[in-house]
């Protein structure tokens, strides 16, 4: 039992050591500030490093976010490179509410993805449908979208149809 409350204690008194007072960073995490302008043996004499002449050398010089000596700053080329493409563009096919009069036969009573695949609507796999409110719609459909604005929603749910909001699959990520 003795034996036991040694160890005890030593943990106790480990634990017990760290206080506000004694608390230092990790070794090598924190490097001595750098001394400018105390000669050229210092290696940072002379022009303290600030190179020479021009604005950066001046006291009292902005630091702006971006700038990059005048040219025009990398943030502000990109979109003009060669025709700047988004990453993970997504392709939705827009369908107006007076187009569904159109795609529907008159025994359909829901509007799928399946169904304009199988009616050869998609030129291409698109990521999804979204249904805008140019027009209106005379009979009541179920229409299953993956995107609604909220005036083609009242048009749809005017004619006595109802709109059903899926899940988009995910984007393909380029690699």
């Amino acid at each position: 039992m003795a034996a036991t409350s040694k160890k005890d204690s030593s943990n106790k008194d480990e634990q017990a050591s760290i206080s506000l007072g004694n608390l230092a960073p990790a070794e090598g995490a924190t490097k001595a500030k750098l001394r400018v302008g105390r000669g050229r043996a210092s290696g940072a004499g002379k022009t303290c490093n600030r190179g020479h002449n021009g604005e950066g050398q001046r006291s009292g010089r902005p630091r702006k976010i971006g700038f990059e000596g005048g040219q025009m700053p990398g943030y502000r080329r990109a979109p003009k490179i060669r025709g700047f493409q988004l990453v993970n563009k997504r392709n939705w096919l827009e369908i107006n509410v007076k187009d569904l009069e159109k795609i529907l036969k008159p025994e359909d009573k829901e509007l799928t993805y399946e169904l304009l695949q199988e009616r050869g609507l998609l030129k291409r796999t698109m990521d999804g449908v979204r249904l805008l409110g140019n027009g209106e719609v005379s009979r009541g459909v179920k229409v299953h979208v993956h995107h609604a604005t909220e005036g083609a929603r009242k048009k749809v749910e005017a004619a006595g149809g109802s709109i059903t909001i899926v899940e988009p699959a995910k984007a393909a990520t380029a690699d």
